[in-house]
């Protein structure tokens, strides 16, 4: 009987080591979720700043478009020049081939629509953007 009793000793101390090692685990995994859940935040901002800048564009393209079409009759498709502050404003420059010399649009996300269009330096919307 002297002889199994080393033996339990051993298994309690193979149990004891596992239980240890299972909570080294556990710390190191909740330690690294947290450096990862920071890193993430800043993340999320750059995206969702980034997303904000590409939808204004989108539809700043699309609704400059239309106007600039309906107003000189002559279909534009790709602007020449772009100025924006990448949050809260989006101005695309056309060169016109027939009808128009140059046609300026600018569309401020504050406002949801184009806030400015100037074509031949005649300036066609303008908008206020409310404080």
């Amino acid at each position: 009987m002297s002889e199994e009793q080393p033996e339990k000793t051993s298994e309690a101390q193979k149990l004891m080591y596992a239980v240890f090692g299972i909570f080294v685990i556990g710390f190191a995994l909740v330690w690294t979720s947290k450096d990862d859940a920071g890193k993430g935040k800043g993340d999320n901002a750059e995206a969702a700043t980034m997303r904000n800048y590409v939808a204004m564009q989108q539809m700043a393209n699309n609704k400059c478009k239309e106007v600039i079409t309906e107003k000189t009759g002559e279909q534009v498709y790709l602007s020449t020049d772009t100025k924006t502050d990448k949050e809260t404003y989006v101005t695309l420059i056309w060169e016109g081939e027939k009808k128009f010399k140059t046609a300026s649009c600018t569309l401020n996300g504050q406002l949801g629509g184009i806030s400015e269009l100037v074509i031949d330096g005649k300036e066609i919307i303008n908008k206020k953007i409310p404080n």
